[in-house]
């Protein structure tokens, strides 16, 4: 949902810093390896080791970044096929690197008890969770429906879990953390749930006559389409 209303301003603010990047020679595709670099770096090196100040300050700042990629191929009319699916590819490996990183720290660093068993199980479960939100859509894409419904896409999880992150650093007590990813935990599955509700409404005046669920395509529905698997093809990523 954040993702959602925030683009129009991101686009407001970032086109022109954007086209000045595309005067300076650098392409959205290497805005967003960078981009994956920079948030896979600081996850790993912040957050297990407890730095709950400094690393979610400079994982919003690359998240609030990684609009630039979008907006430059669609500005400079560089977008592609391939660009949008090294964004999601990209996007994917931050994430797990983000919600890891979490998983890590409150295993090996988070007083032990009850409260520790609960956040390391939910800590685990979004981990799974929070990948298979944009592996729904991008199936379901593949077979022709459209899944973009969803209370909790990329910009949300990460959003919740930061803030989360930080009241902890700034000296909250640690079931703030468990609350944030419980939260996320939890939505994640919703939205899971409403994309796959979603595909089966699609799919269902075809379904009784057509090829099984593994086959890759659905009679009577056009051919894949190509876009995110999560909410930031707006940006401009995709064809």
């Amino acid at each position: 949902m954040l993702g959602n209303h925030g683009r129009g301003l991101t686009r407001a603010l970032f086109t022109r810093p954007a086209l000045a990047m595309a005067r300076a020679g650098v392409t959205p595709n290497m805005l967003t390896v960078a981009g994956t670099v920079l948030s896979v770096s600081a996850a790993v090196l912040l957050l297990p080791q407890g730095r709950f100040v400094a690393g979610p300050l400079v994982l919003a700042l690359v998240l609030v970044a990684d609009s630039f990629d979008g907006i430059l191929a669609r500005a400079t009319g560089r977008a592609s096929v391939f660009g949008a699916f090294l964004d999601s590819t990209m996007d994917r490996l931050a994430d797990g690197a983000v919600f890891a990183s979490l998983t890590a720290w409150v295993a090996l660093r988070m007083e032990a008890g009850h409260l520790r068993t609960v956040t390391l199980v939910t800590a685990l479960s979004t981990v799974v969770l929070a990948g298979v939100v944009p592996y729904a859509r991008a199936r379901a894409e593949a077979v022709g429906a459209q899944a973009s419904v969803g209370v909790a896409e990329r910009t949300d999880r990460l959003v919740v879990v930061l803030l989360a992150t930080l009241a902890v650093g700034l000296g909250a007590p640690s079931w703030v953390l468990t609350l944030g990813l419980s939260y996320v935990c939890l939505a994640s599955l919703v939205t899971v749930l409403q994309r796959v509700r979603a595909v089966a409404v699609q799919t269902a005046p075809a379904s009784s006559a057509g090829p099984g669920p593994d086959s890759g395509s659905v009679p009577g529905v056009p051919g894949p389409v190509v876009r995110e698997a999560d909410g930031t093809a707006a940006d401009g990523r995709a064809s």
